[in-house]
């Protein structure tokens, strides 16, 4: 019988499994789910802990594969959608973290925003610091807290809407929605820096990109758009991508992602590469 392509919660919560290999598997996470350690019993969508007991009742997505551990190796807001990866095994789980540690991992975010734009790309570079007395609040500052960096591009418009891929090249708090609220765009629904939205956050993680840390394999996953941008309000399709190119050592599950070689096209400025990561212009950089 052929191993589930997605996970199901007992509240019926689907959610797609879009890669996976020997080391891994990547999760398109629902919007409304937080990644917090598994005893933060204080939130009835805590990802961690569901996973955790999904495996712990041996449900079938992690029977048929003989999964006892699952562990998230890095953060995306809860109010946020997207991609997500997870390491399969105790032994990896330090590779893989070092992989995000050392900003060897590109990131590439779609976020819709109302308003004009400074421009078809732009790039910010700011600082961050805790608004004082509100609890996982932050703004930009002009000479302390800690520095960011976020290159944008426009991708479609309709009216005064825009659909923006950011690339981050530094993982800080809620680096995107700051940068683009502090050039003027806050992201659509998004009710701790801007308003809300009937459909929530209009953020979601479209790309991982990284080299397999055990056999340097270059592994780019993308994320389907799904009704990402048409329930915001634009009428917009992706272009034809270029035929995937898979390796025999990192084999795609299937399902809701693709998984290919990197292109060339659509890169950030130069300036971007971080000094730990990826350097080549066939690279895409960016670290949420």
């Amino acid at each position: 019988m052929a191993k589930p392509r997605e996970i199901v919660f007992p509240d019926e919560t689907r959610i797609p499994i879009v890669y996976e290999d020997r080391s891994v598997l990547v999760l398109d996470k629902p919007a409304g789910w937080i990644v917090a350690p598994d005893d933060w019993y204080n939130t009835r969508r805590n990802l961690t802990l569901a996973l955790r007991s999904s495996l712990e009742n041996g449900d079938w997505w992690a029977k048929s594969r003989s999964l006892r551990f699952l562990r998230i190796i890095h953060r995306l807001d809860a109010e946020s959608s997207g991609l997500l990866l997870c390491v399969k095994n105790p032994g990896a789980v330090e590779a893989y973290g070092a992989l995000f540690e050392t900003r060897e991992v590109s990131k590439v975010y779609w976020a819709v925003v109302d308003g004009p734009l400074p421009g078809n790309e732009w790039v910010r570079r700011d600082s961050f610091s805790p608004v004082p007395h509100r609890t996982g609040v932050f703004r930009v500052t002009s000479s302390e807290g800690r520095e960011a960096e976020t290159w944008f591009k426009l991708l479609g418009q309709e009216g005064t809407l825009s659909l923006i891929e950011a690339r981050p090249s530094t993982g800080r708090t809620h680096q995107i929605r700051l940068h683009l609220l502090a050039s003027g765009l806050p992201v659509v629904g998004d009710e701790l820096y801007g308003s809300g939205h009937r459909d929530g956050l209009a953020l979601r993680a479209m790309e991982l990109a990284y080299s397999d840390p055990f056999t340097t394999v270059r592994i780019v996953i993308h994320a389907r758009p799904g009704n990402f941008v048409s329930r915001y309000g634009i009428r917009w399709s992706p272009p034809r991508p270029e035929p995937s190119r898979i390796t025999p050592f990192a084999p795609s599950a299937g399902g809701h992602g693709k998984v290919r070689r990197p292109s060339s096209r659509s890169t950030p400025p130069k300036s971007l590469a971080s000094e730990k990561g990826p350097t080549s212009s066939s690279r895409p950089t960016g670290q949420k």
